[in-house]
């Protein structure tokens, strides 16, 4: 198999191209070529694939073998690698994804390289129901939940996987390796959550850590500064347009009052390429 090594802001990804559907054992090379110590070790094995709808097609699995719906950091790292590679010469192209339907993507470039990636990430999912909490509300806005004996307060928001924002003093030294995966699996949620552990700094700048679903602890998560955007505004915190400072960098986040679409933009990277036998 061969792949190429490459991450956004840190969340890394084996990504592959030429197969033409999901192999079957898609699950188990996951697992096998996501693990740091026996594989080549990344945050997702991503697949690029044909698509009837869009320019290509994007299939994401985690680095525990399930399948994500969409992932932010990777959209622009496949969205940079059919560019960089030659297999489109447009700047505006469009990526199928399993949970958001088809994406517009507008490239940024620089001596024939993608330099960065702004992508319409669609309109954000509120209703509880939807996202899904098991909370019937249109609007899960600072809702209360328990975890470990201490009680947070959440916004809950989908831009095509689900997400659990939680305002806490200061994300960057919030130690959330006991509290991310009990509320990952927590009762309100039933196809389990992302986590954001947000502080505010003011209303343009937000600094965010995460506990992805199906991955754990990684160092960005694009739809979780997306959804994060969306959580703050809704908690009246911020204004629409923010920068959203994680671990391993910073994306630009807005969410636009005239069409209600979120647009991401942020840099993507090459690492190096293989085989992986």
């Amino acid at each position: 198999m061969e792949f190429t090594k490459m991450h956004g802001l840190g969340n890394d990804f084996v990504v592959v191209y030429g197969e033409q559907e999901l192999p079957a054992n898609a699950a188990e090379l996951a697992l096998q070529v996501c693990n740091r110590n026996f594989g080549i070790g990344a945050d997702g094995l991503v697949y690029i694939l044909p698509s009837e709808k869009a320019d290509f097609r994007m299939r994401i699995m985690n680095s525990d073998g399930t399948e994500a719906e969409q992932c932010g950091n990777a959209i622009r790292c496949v969205s940079k690698y059919v560019y960089d590679n030659g297999y489109i010469d447009r700047e505006e192209i469009t990526i199928e994804t399993l949970g958001a339907g088809v994406q517009k993507v507008q490239l940024t470039t620089d001596n024939g390289k993608v330099a960065k990636v702004r992508v319409d990430m669609g309109e954000p999912i509120l209703n509880g129901l939807q996202v899904p909490t098991t909370i019937d509300a249109a609007q899960v806005v600072e809702h209360p939940i328990e975890a470990n004996g201490q009680t947070f307060s959440f916004t809950a928001v989908s831009m095509g996987n689900p997400h659990c924002v939680i305002p806490v003093a200061d994300a960057a030294s919030f130690d959330y390796s006991v509290i991310g995966p009990l509320l990952e699996k927590h009762e309100l949620f039933p196809k389990k959550i992302n986590v954001e552990f947000v502080t505010v700094y003011n209303r343009n700048h937000v600094e965010m850590r995460v506990w992805e679903r199906g991955a754990g602890p990684t160092l960005a998560c694009g739809t979780g500064a997306c959804a994060t955007l969306v959580a703050s505004v809704l908690r009246g915190a911020t204004d629409r347009e923010a920068t959203i400072s994680l671990q391993g960098g910073d994306l630009y986040i807005e969410w636009n009052s005239s069409d209600n679409h979120v647009y991401m933009t942020g840099p993507a990277q090459e690492v190096f390429r293989g085989r992986f036998e």
